[in-house]
């Protein structure tokens, strides 16, 4: 066993002397992780409520491009179950690659595809067929729970 040791440890420093170039090609030139969080970008829009201005970061998927690829918007909204609310969208969203469907939790900006359909959570609800995930506000979501009756709110991207 003890035989096994200083060659081991040879085989490792041989590999360690390789040089960073070397070291790169075998490994590929970035980590899985790496290439992962370059791939994860965070897009940012602006949700103009009664004057007030709350930002939300959308994840990065088709869905969600696809939403960004409508603004600037102005959406009525309503309430539906005293959790969410929600406006229909122009036209139906890209539900390419998107998952059957998602938890929804407090602040979670979504699109409900069965009825194509935007909605914003201000209660918790639970899983949801058919539901996929844009983003989330950053803030400010007391204020649109707050708010009795129908009205508009303007989305716009933030470069």
């Amino acid at each position: 066993m003890r035989f096994w040791v200083p060659i081991l440890a040879m085989v490792l420093a041989g590999t360690a002397l390789l040089g960073c170039a070397d070291a790169k090609d075998v490994a590929g030139p970035e980590s899985a992780q790496e290439k992962s969080d370059q791939q994860v970008r965070k897009m940012k829009i602006r949700v103009t409520i009664e004057g007030k201005a709350i930002t939300a970061t959308l994840v990065d998927n088709e869905t969600s491009r696809d939403f960004v690829s409508l603004l600037p918007l102005t959406l009525t909204l309503k309430d539906y179950a005293a959790t969410e609310k929600i406006s229909d969208l122009p036209r139906r969203l890209s539900t390419k690659n998107a998952p059957s469907g998602c938890d929804s939790s407090v602040g979670d900006i979504t699109y409900y595809s069965p009825w194509g359909n935007l909605a914003i959570f201000y209660n918790d609800f639970g899983y949801s067929n058919g539901l996929i995930k844009l983003g989330s506000l950053d803030g400010g979501i007391e204020k649109l729970g707050s708010i009795k009756g129908d009205f508009e709110a303007v989305f716009e991207s933030i470069e």
